[in-house]
């Protein structure tokens, strides 16, 4: 266990060192993070923050992972191919990130939307697919691990779309928690770490190695993104990290207890979905707009109920923690 954790601790001292130099970048390009109109009122106060922080994570990541794996990755072996599968997913979706970002940036319109859902929920759509392809028939990857059942249960085609909903779910909950300083990247710190705990535990070492270099990169960012935030991850460290992890998952065999790690990410991803569903729903049969939050994604809720965003962030990052804690649990039986 002493090389993923030395590699973190590696992961950490880079990208520490990058962060400065990569906020004067941006500031410099404008890359300035535009806020919601009908978000909270004290949010407005973030606008002009630097964006596209999670080029920090991403950058870290790759270069200590394939630096180190060169030589598999050169000969295709098993382990250069299962490294490669998640830094893939990395870049990929940290590269849609990014287009995403800049659209927001630069659209007129002063609702800080960036890609249309048409366009950014297809290429999500197809990448997934592609990784989950990759998966399946290069890594050998169709069956699920059950607690307390010894071997895991081979479910063969219908892992392919499990595999492309977990990936595209798991990207847009992140996007979602993203919205408060300090809690998207705690959160997912601490999902990498339970699954890092998990592979080590599989004797997947080089997938280990792979989550706590995540953790180390995005310990990194939040050195950065504490409130009050100098940094924001945007959909470009969002979407990365959330893809990655449902990859992740996948590749442990544990993707049944990602809804358990990732719980905050499951609650976010949720509030949303009751929010406009019930919005829709009261309006068509109701003829007036009933909602269950007072906003979403779930966070702003509790922002909007007087808890301040440390607390927010702090009370999230402590069910994040139990929620990891419990799923490493469920797997070691």
């Amino acid at each position: 266990m002493s090389y993923p954790l030395t590699l973190g601790a590696l992961a950490f001292f880079l990208a520490v060192i990058w962060g400065p130099p990569l906020i004067r970048l941006l500031r410099s390009q404008q890359m300035g993070k535009r806020i919601r109109i009908e978000g909270p009122a004290a949010h407005q106060a973030k606008a002009g923050t630097p964006t596209m922080g999670g080029v920090l994570i991403i950058a870290a990541v790759v270069v200590i992972n394939v630096g180190l794996n060169l030589a598999n990755l050169l000969g295709f072996t098993l382990i250069g191919e299962s490294v490669l599968v998640p830094v893939v997913a990395m870049l990929s979706f940290g590269l849609l990130g990014m287009l995403d970002d800049i659209a927001g940036i630069r659209r007129r319109r002063g609702d800080a939307q960036g890609m249309l859902a048409r366009s950014k929920f297809p290429a999500q759509v197809l990448l997934a697919t592609l990784l989950a392809v990759a998966m399946f028939w290069r890594l050998d990857l169709h069956s699920i691990a059950l607690p307390t059942v010894p071997r895991r249960i081979d479910i063969d085609g219908w892992w392919l779309p499990i595999a492309i909903f977990i990936i595209t779910g798991s990207a847009n909950a992140v996007n979602l928690t993203d919205g408060l300083d300090g809690l998207a990247g705690s959160i997912a710190a601490i999902c990498f770490a339970a699954y890092g705990g998990i592979a080590y535990l599989q004797g997947q070492v080089w997938l280990a190695a792979f989550c706590f270099t995540t953790v180390g990169a995005t310990f990194a960012f939040l050195w950065f993104n504490a409130y009050p935030a100098q940094l924001f991850m945007g959909d470009a460290g969002s979407m990365a990290l959330g893809a990655t992890l449902g990859v992740v998952a996948l590749m442990t065999g544990q993707w049944l207890l990602l809804p358990i790690i990732g719980f905050p990410f499951v609650l976010e991803a949720l509030s949303v979905i009751l929010q406009v569903a019930s919005a829709k729903l009261s309006r068509r049969f109701l003829g007036r707009d009933i909602r269950p939050f007072k906003m979403s994604p779930l966070h702003h809720h509790f922002e909007l109920l007087g808890w301040s965003e440390p607390q927010v962030t702090q009370r999230f990052f402590l069910v994040g923690l139990l929620s990891g804690m419990l799923g490493i649990a469920l797997a070691l039986l």
